[in-house]
């Protein structure tokens, strides 16, 4: 009986001391990190709900650039740090959901990982190339890389990501071979894009958009399976005739597997707030995403099936990758 009594105290003092840890939180400054290079889209996300999430929590929000790897060695902190609330991930479908399907040998398990917060936005990808490039359909460039094997190159976010998916996709779709050029983060391809260093790429809106609209890259298609509200004029790559190229991205907060559930609650409520919040909407939808928030229970339903899905496409279209 008396070993009884001390377990149940026992317990009793773990339950009450987690409340007051929840209650005392969040005490210090918490960290987003984004696992790709400043500027890119996933990088804009983290930004724009850093203010808003200062407000809402009362304590600084950093956003820490850990790039490289298509997001691994960002994802791979957040899962290595203390599950206290203090340290985020700002994912993508590519870090959570493809790379588990697209190593041989995954780097960790999202489900198992990872504690799912809520989505933030969702997001077409155009594909864009440089305007020297003379295509000015989707058709016209299958048909200049058919003729010009491998000498079309298309940059990405990094190997085995959204991006390098559609092309490959593509690439299978087209019958041709169109080059790949990985690198650390969107942003620094479509700087080269922009220079004409390379001649094109699969990249999301909120990185892109500013760029079309100037001129500055030419947008032949978008990977959506329906047009985009942001261009409406630009066509989808299946309408273009390549059905297989389907591609909508996401972007989501996570926090480290076992961060206490009152923790969890607390910062899916403010995230979806500052998701809700107009200026905040407002500079979503300006750069071309759509805002999109979950129940945490809606959200890791969504993830498994995601995984899933990219599984078998992965399978069916024969790509993956040693580390």
């Amino acid at each position: 009986m008396r070993y009884l009594l001390t377990t149940a105290f026992m317990a009793a003092g773990l339950l009450v001391g987690a409340a007051a840890h929840a209650q005392a939180w969040p005490s210090k400054p918490i960290r987003i990190v984004v696992p790709f290079s400043a500027g890119g889209p996933a990088d804009i996300t983290s930004r724009t709900l850093a203010p808003r999430l200062t407000e809402l929590l009362g304590q600084p929000i950093v956003v820490d650039n850990r790039a490289g790897a298509n997001g691994v060695i960002g994802a791979d902190h957040v899962i290595k740090s203390a599950p206290d609330g203090y340290t985020l991930l700002m994912a993508t479908a590519s870090v959570v959901a493809i790379n588990m399907v697209t190593y041989i040998k995954p780097p960790y398990d999202t489900l198992r990982d990872l504690q799912p917060l809520t989505p933030v936005m969702t997001t077409s990808s155009l594909v864009v190339i440089h305007p020297s490039i003379p295509s000015r359909t989707l058709k016209e460039l299958m048909a200049l890389a058919k003729a010009r094997p491998n000498q079309i190159v298309f940059g990405s976010a990094g190997t085995g990501g959204t991006l390098h998916l559609a092309l490959e996709m593509l690439n299978k779709d087209a019958n041709v071979k169109i080059t790949h050029a990985p690198y650390k983060g969107a942003a620094p391809a479509v700087i080269d894009v922009i220079a004409g260093q390379i001649s094109g790429m699969f990249v999301d809106l909120p990185v892109i958009s500013p760029y079309v609209r100037a001129g500055r890259v030419r947008a032949l298609a978008t990977a959506n399976p329906q047009r985009t509200q942001h261009f409406p004029d630009i066509p989808t790559a299946k309408e273009s005739g390549y059905p297989t190229v389907e591609m909508t991205n996401y972007y989501a907060m996570l926090a480290p597997a076992k961060t206490p559930r009152e923790i969890v609650a607390r910062l899916h409520d403010a995230i979806v707030k500052a998701v809700a919040t107009p200026a905040v909407r407002e500079k979503l939808l300006a750069v071309g995403a759509d805002p999109t928030t979950m129940p945490v229970e809606e959200f890791a339903r969504y993830l498994r099936a995601d995984i899933e899905k990219w599984g078998k496409l992965v399978q069916s279209v024969g790509i993956q990758f040693e580390r």
